[in-house]
């Protein structure tokens, strides 16, 4: 038997519109493309939860009240008319720091003015404390001999006021030996002093240091710093 092999007229095969041969490769293009959709559509339906999503809207809004298993839901009505009742009786004083713990700068200003004057001595560098021990004006809350703190007279831990008349100018070293305590007599800070003598050429000299300049009282004589 012999098998004889057709080959088709390439001149009828030119012959055929172009619409024709369109139309036979169109319907491929367009199952391709569905193919693949319907892949894309099958992978998102795998990769989605099963469960339903939670719109954000419903996270941020609050549960509403209900009555549920007998049990009262307070409303937030409810809720902020018991916080405002809290507040109705709760007033702000203006008083709250009518008594500060240590002196404001005026009440020591004035203090340091009613201070014993030193005789000689310009009265705004050099003053004599409660005890009759010498301070000097810029040497304030040091441990040394001729430093000075402003002291509540009744402490402030017993209700002393932070006021001119509890104020006094008091030698750091006897300050800190009276503490808090109201029962020692003068004669005690006395025996509490930290005494040094200072001649009137070393004051010249703290002043000389301390301002730049040295100050004499009026019917002192003028400086004797030669």
């Amino acid at each position: 038997m012999i098998y004889t092999q057709y080959y088709p007229d390439w001149e009828m095969l030119n012959n055929v519109p172009s619409e024709t041969k369109a139309r036979q490769h169109q319907p491929k293009r367009e199952k391709m493309i569905i193919d693949g959709k319907d892949s894309k559509t099958k992978r998102k339906s795998k990769s989605s939860p099963s469960s339903p999503r939670r719109s954000r809207s419903s996270k941020l809004t609050p549960p509403s009240a209900s009555l549920v298993d007998g049990e009262l839901s307070v409303t937030e009505q409810e809720r902020s008319s018991a916080v405002t009742s809290l507040f109705e009786g709760l007033q702000i004083s203006q008083d709250s720091n009518s008594n500060p713990r240590s002196f404001p700068y005026s009440v020591k200003q004035q203090c340091w003015e009613k201070a014993e004057k030193v005789k000689g001595r310009d009265p705004d560098r050099w003053r004599r404390d409660a005890v009759g021990n010498i301070v000097f004006r810029k040497l304030v809350g040091c441990p040394g001999c001729l430093c000075h703190d402003y002291d509540h007279i009744i402490p402030y831990s017993k209700g002393g006021k932070s006021t001119l008349e509890n104020c006094q100018v008091l030698q750091a070293t006897v300050n800190r030996s009276k503490g808090n305590r109201t029962e020692l007599s003068r004669a005690d800070l006395i025996q509490k002093s930290s005494y040094c003598r200072v001649s009137g050429r070393d004051m010249d000299l703290i002043e000389l240091s301390a301002y730049g300049n040295v100050h004499h009282a009026e019917d002192s004589g003028g400086c004797r710093i030669q």
